[in-house]
């Protein structure tokens, strides 16, 4: 009996570090990713534009789209643009 005490023990000490140690690393990375994003901003680089006609979209590609993400949504999304490369 006394095995399985210490046994116990062993565990509850092990789990409880392992689940401190994965907090610290997932508070520091939120913290460090908040830090980066506020100092070392993104750069942002336009897109140039092509040259070529701009080409439409069939009609009934953008009613499948649309109701691809309205189902898959549930009628939480909404369609604004679509662009074709």
């Amino acid at each position: 009996m006394e095995n399985i005490n210490e046994a116990l023990i062993l565990m509850v000490v092990g789990m409880g570090t392992v689940f401190l140690i994965l907090l610290f690393i997932i508070y520091f990375s939120k913290w460090m990713i908040a830090l980066i994003n506020k100092y070392v901003p993104e750069d942002v680089q336009p897109v140039a534009k092509n040259s070529n006609a701009p080409s439409t979209i069939p009609s009934n590609i953008i009613a499948a789209i649309t109701s691809a993400v309205n189902i898959a949504t549930q009628g939480k999304a909404q369609v604004t643009k679509i662009e074709k490369e």
